[in-house]
């Protein structure tokens, strides 16, 4: 991955409190996983959520891959940390530990 969109990715993920790389957008989800982590965000009251359409940014898309180490989409970050996907967001929402995070 280049430098370039590692800087991207990171500049993305430490300047927005909430961002969720995913297929497609909030208002339009273009996958279930992607679909449904928006729905537990807004289930948990996420006002300030920022996301990256993976589709629009074949770079983004796999560069994101590598930044966490993580090989699916979509990816949740809160406050710079990478959180987990759509099924770790589920556990953690059920736990309520995603709204600890989220309100803390």
């Amino acid at each position: 991955m280049t430098t370039d969109v590692q800087q991207r990715i990171d500049a993305l993920v430490k300047s927005h409190p909430v961002v969720l790389f995913m297929k497609g957008s909030a208002q339009f989800p273009m996958c279930g996983f992607s679909g449904r982590a928006v729905q537990i965000l807004k289930a948990c009251g996420v006002s300030e959520l920022k996301t990256v359409n993976v589709l629009e940014d074949e770079a983004i898309r796999q560069g994101i891959k590598e930044y966490a180490n993580w090989p699916t989409i979509p990816q949740l970050y809160v406050k710079g940390e990478f959180v987990g996907g759509s099924d770790i967001m589920m556990e953690m929402y059920q736990a309520g530990e995603l709204q600890q995070l989220l309100s803390a």
